[in-house]
């Protein structure tokens, strides 16, 4: 008995079918809708553009497009599919002001002449040498997600007097670090809140930036509950040239690395420990900057083990002869302060901005509070905290 013939496939099409559930979003219908006329080769060309430093007013789209579907999210993302003459556009839009934009199109002038015009003046030009690019990674649904941006960093030479001397020395070998030096992975700043740890590895960024790229984890703790988080953080090189290095930064880790840290964590910190010693051995060109409000009696003693820390610094308060210094060098405070008739605080004297402070000395937070003209408490937090603010 003879099979019926299969009609031969239509190598210009590609049958759709497509499923949608209640684990599915907006997004994902406009995504389906998005590339389902070039999957059924309606549209057979498509052109795509990643963007960063999108501008707020950018449309991401030709004046006469056709809107068809938005979907907005709580967030800040959001995703837009237009239609025109012969093309269909989908733009998302993200928080972190990156953006795609994917058409597809009757053909290739068609298509290259809407992904032209939807891109054109949509971004803003790169800040000026103030600034360093710094990756930001975090977890999103089993994957990895990666942006850019640029971010201030100012020379390790600007900022050097905000520092006790008792952190100075080892900071100033730290910055001009190369990486023949580089004999541990694990680098450890820790202090109290305000101290400028933060800054620290702002600049650290930039003055590495000739050998090492920066990436920032927003959330270390899947990176230590998620092994998967791990090794995709790992194993991804975010573009960069093959013989650069990598800066892991994982900030604010105090519940993740303190002595009583809960079983999952410790499971986590200690797969990263193990990750920090494996690059070493291997000779791995990824280092890890951990940075915590602990004192270092509190951690775990896993984390200082001898040869495992690049450099463990002590970013603590500065002593009341140093806090007394670093006001006196200042200009007085109250320029541009609200509530005076004018827009103008009155200034406070240099001699008065002594008086308060503290006999056990200061945070770098709680100066700026004086020279702002307000009172100091040991909660003082700085106003700016996160390398991704």
């Amino acid at each position: 008995m003879s099979q019926p013939k299969q009609a031969p496939l239509d190598a210009a099409s590609l049958p759709m079918r497509i499923w949608l559930d209640d684990t599915d979003d907006p997004l994902d219908v406009i995504d389906a809708l998005a590339i389902s006329p070039f999957a059924a080769g309606e549209l057979p060309w498509a052109m795509s553009a990643q963007l960063e430093r999108v501008r707020p007013d950018a449309p991401l789209m030709p004046a006469d497009a056709r809107l068809l579907r938005v979907s907005i999210q709580r967030k800040g993302n959001e995703s837009r599919l237009a239609c025109g003459d012969g093309w269909l556009l989908r733009a998302v839009r993200r928080w972190d002001r990156t953006a795609s934009v994917l058409v597809t199109a009757s053909a290739e002038d068609v298509a290259r002449r809407v992904l032209e015009e939807s891109i054109r003046d949509a971004t803003e030009p790169p800040p000026e040498t103030d600034h360093v690019t710094m990756g930001f990674l975090h977890w999103s649904s089993g994957v990895l997600q990666r942006s850019h941006r640029p971010i201030t960093a100012p020379t390790w030479e600007s900022i050097r007097g905000n520092y006790p001397r008792s952190a100075q020395g080892e900071l100033d070998r730290l910055f001009t670090l190369t990486p023949s030096e580089s004999m541990g992975r694990l680098l450890l700043l820790h202090g109290p809140p305000g101290t400028g740890k933060t800054t620290l590895l702002r600049t650290l960024a930039r003055e590495w930036h000739s050998w090492c790229h920066t990436d920032c984890v927003l959330d270390p703790e899947s990176l230590f509950g998620e092994p998967g988080y791990l090794m995709e953080v790992v194993l991804d090189d975010g573009g960069r040239e093959e013989d650069r290095w990598r800066l892991l930064v994982l900030e604010d880790c105090d519940e993740l690395i303190r002595a009583g840290a809960k079983q999952a964590t410790g499971q986590g910190l200690s797969r990263l420990l193990n990750l920090t010693d494996g690059l070493l051995g291997q000779g791995g060109r990824i280092l890890v900057a951990i940075t915590t409000n602990e004192p270092i009696s509190h951690l775990h003693p896993a984390v200082t083990r001898p040869g495992r820390c690049l450099a463990e610094i002590e970013v603590g308060r500065l002593s009341y002869e140093e806090a007394v210094s670093w006001l006196t060098s200042r200009p007085a405070a109250g320029a541009d302060a609200e509530g005076s008739p004018n827009g103008e605080a009155p200034a406070v004297s240099p001699a008065e901005l002594v008086t308060r402070v503290p006999a056990q000395g200061a945070t770098l937070a709680e100066l700026y509070a004086l020279l702002a003209g307000r009172p100091i408490g040991r909660s003082e937090e700085p106003e700016e905290t996160g390398l991704y603010l």
